[in-house]
C-alpha cells in the first residue's frame, strides 16, 4: 500500500515563466530516460525478483520516481504558467499547444510521446538490475545536461539538482540490490549441485567428490 502526502517531495517554487526551459525539462517527464519510464519499468520488474529485499528496493525507487514525475511536471507547469499561446510558438511550443494545452503531456523534448516500448523488463534480475543501473545513469547524465541549460534560474536548479542527487542514490541501491541477487542465485546454484553430488554419492559414488 501506498500513503500519499498532498506536498511535493521537494518544493518547487518557480518565480519566472519560461516555455523554452520547460520544452527541455519535459523529457524527464515523458522521454525514454524519464521518470515515468523510470517508475514503470521498476514496478514491473519487482514481481519476479528472487528476495524480498530486491523486491522492496524496487518497489521503494518505483514509488519515489512518480513522486519524482509529479516534482518534473510541477517544473514545466510553473515554466509555462500564463505564457500567452503566441510565446509558445515562439520558443517552438506551438505544435504542443495546439494537441494538449496547457496539460503537462508525457513526451521527450524532441516532441516524441513517450512509448512503453523504452521499459526494459526481461524477466531475468540480474539483466533487469543491470538495465536499471544503467537506466539511473542516463537519467543523472540528463539532469545535468538540464542544469547546464538553466544556470541562470535558482529557482529551477534547486529542484533539478535535488533530483539528479536523487538518481545517484537510486544507481547505488540499485548496486546493493544487484549483489544480493547474486548471491542468492549463487547460493541456490551451490546448493543445487550440493544435492546433486551427494544424491549421486549415496548411489553409486559417480559424483567424483572422493
Amino acid at each position: 500500500m501506498w500513503t500519499y502526502n498532498k506536498v511535493l517531495e521537494y518544493p518547487v517554487n518557480i518565480k519566472n515563466p519560461n516555455p523554452r526551459l520547460a520544452k527541455f525539462i519535459i523529457s524527464q517527464y515523458g522521454g525514454p530516460d524519464g521518470e515515468l519510464a523510470a517508475s514503470l519499468r521498476y514496478l514491473s520488474q519487482r514481481f519476479a525478483m528472487p528476495d524480498q529485499k530486491s523486491k522492496a528496493i524496487l518497489n521503494d525507487i518505483g514509488t519515489e520516481e512518480l513522486a519524482h514525475l509529479e516534482m518534473v511536471g510541477s517544473i514545466v507547469h510553473q515554466l509555462t504558467d500564463g505564457v500567452c499561446p503566441e510565446e509558445l510558438e515562439k520558443v517552438g511550443l506551438g505544435a504542443y499547444y495546439t494537441d494538449h494545452g496547457v496539460d503537462v503531456y508525457p513526451q521527450s523534448a524532441a516532441g516524441v510521446p513517450f512509448s512503453a516500448s523504452v521499459l526494459a523488463c526481461k524477466g531475468d534480475p540480474i539483466a533487469n538490475l543491470q538495465e536499471d543501473l544503467a537506466a539511473e545513469q542516463k537519467a543523472r547524465a540528463t539532469y545535468e545536461k538540464l542544469i547546464d541549460l538553466c544556470k541562470d534560474d535558482p529557482d529551477v536548479l534547486d529542484p533539478l539538482r535535488f533530483l539528479r542527487q536523487r538518481e545517484i542514490v537510486h544507481f547505488q541501491r540499485f548496486g546493493e540490490a544487484l549483489r544480493g541477487v547474486q548471491d542468492k542465485l549463487a547460493e541456490k546454484k551451490f546448493y543445487m549441485n550440493d544435492m546433486k553430488c551427494d544424491m549421486n554419492h549415496n548411489m553409486d559414488n559417480s559424483c567424483g567428490c572422493n
